[in-house]
C-alpha cells in the first residue's frame, strides 16, 4: 500500500461523499494503482479532470501512486475540454432535450433512447466522439477517451455547461442539422418543396430544407424563430 492526500479543487468536490468536500483526502492505494485508479475510487471520472499536479510537478493519469505523493486534481479549463478530435457527441438515455439542442445549434449529437452502454463506448471510440452523460460510472470506463458529466437536470441548463466547457459559441451553425436525424440539411428545389408542403407554407417562404434521412421538408416558420430565441436566451449570445 502507498499513502497520498489528495486534493480536488472547485467543481470537482461535487463528486466527492459530503465528508471529504474542502479539505485534504488522506488515501491508501493498493501497490501500483495509477492516478486514474484512485482518482476515480473517490468518487472523479477520468473524463472530469483537466490537469493533476503530483508533489507540485505535473502529472497524468497514468502515474503510478507513491509513497507520500501529495496529489492535487483540477478541472478541465473552460473551452479545453475537446482534446485531440471533432467536436461531434453522443448523448446516454437521459439527455434527449440536451441532444436537440445541440442539434438545434448545429453539432452532430448521437441520441437514442435504446442505446446501452456498450454501444455508447463502441460509437464514441469508433467516430471519436464526447460521451455526454449523468452516470458517473459509464464516464469512468478506461475505453473513454472524452466524456462530460451533465451535473444539470433541465436541458437549457445542461447546455450552458456543455457550452461552456467546450466553448460553442465559437462553433455554432444553427439550423444546419435534422433535428430527427442528425443528418445536414440542404437546400431543397422549390418545385420539390411545392408538392410537399400546404400551398400557403409555399407562398410565404422563399427557401426550403430537405433531409436525406427522413426525407422532410422545413422552413425557417415560427417555430423556427421560437427555437432560436430560447438557444438566445440559453447562451446569452445571438443565435
Amino acid at each position: 500500500m502507498a499513502n497520498a492526500t489528495f486534493r480536488f479543487h472547485d467543481e470537482l468536490e461535487r463528486f466527492l461523499a459530503p465528508a471529504h468536500r474542502g479539505r485534504l483526502i488522506a488515501r491508501d492505494c493498493a501497490r501500483a494503482a495509477t492516478l486514474k485508479n484512485a482518482v476515480e475510487a473517490l468518487g472523479v471520472p477520468h473524463t472530469e479532470v483537466g490537469r493533476l499536479a503530483v508533489n507540485g510537478a505535473p502529472a497524468t493519469l497514468a502515474r503510478i501512486v507513491r509513497e507520500g505523493d501529495a496529489v492535487e486534481v483540477f478541472p478541465p479549463a473552460p473551452g479545453t475540454g475537446t482534446g485531440d478530435g471533432p467536436l461531434a457527441f453522443i448523448a446516454d438515455a437521459h439527455l434527449g432535450g440536451l441532444a436537440r439542442m445541440l442539434r438545434m445549434l448545429g453539432f452532430d449529437t448521437l441520441y437514442d433512447n435504446g442505446f446501452h452502454d456498450p454501444e455508447i463506448i463502441a460509437i464514441a471510440a469508433r467516430e471519436r466522439r464526447i460521451v455526454l452523460s449523468r452516470d458517473r460510472e459509464l464516464l469512468k470506463c478506461r475505453e473513454i477517451a472524452r466524456g462530460a458529466y451533465v451535473h444539470a437536470l433541465k436541458p437549457e441548463a445542461q447546455l450552458r455547461e456543455i457550452a461552456a466547457r467546450y466553448a460553442l459559441e465559437r462553433h455554432l451553425r444553427p439550423f444546419t442539422l435534422c433535428l430527427e436525424c442528425n443528418l445536414p440539411l440542404t437546400e431543397a428545389a422549390r418545385d420539390v418543396a411545392q408538392a410537399r408542403i400546404p400551398d400557403r407554407i409555399f407562398a410565404r417562404y422563399a427557401r426550403f430544407m430537405h433531409c436525406a434521412g427522413c426525407n422532410g421538408i422545413f422552413w425557417e416558420g415560427s417555430h423556427w424563430e421560437r427555437m432560436r430565441a430560447v438557444l438566445a436566451a440559453t447562451l446569452e449570445t445571438a443565435v
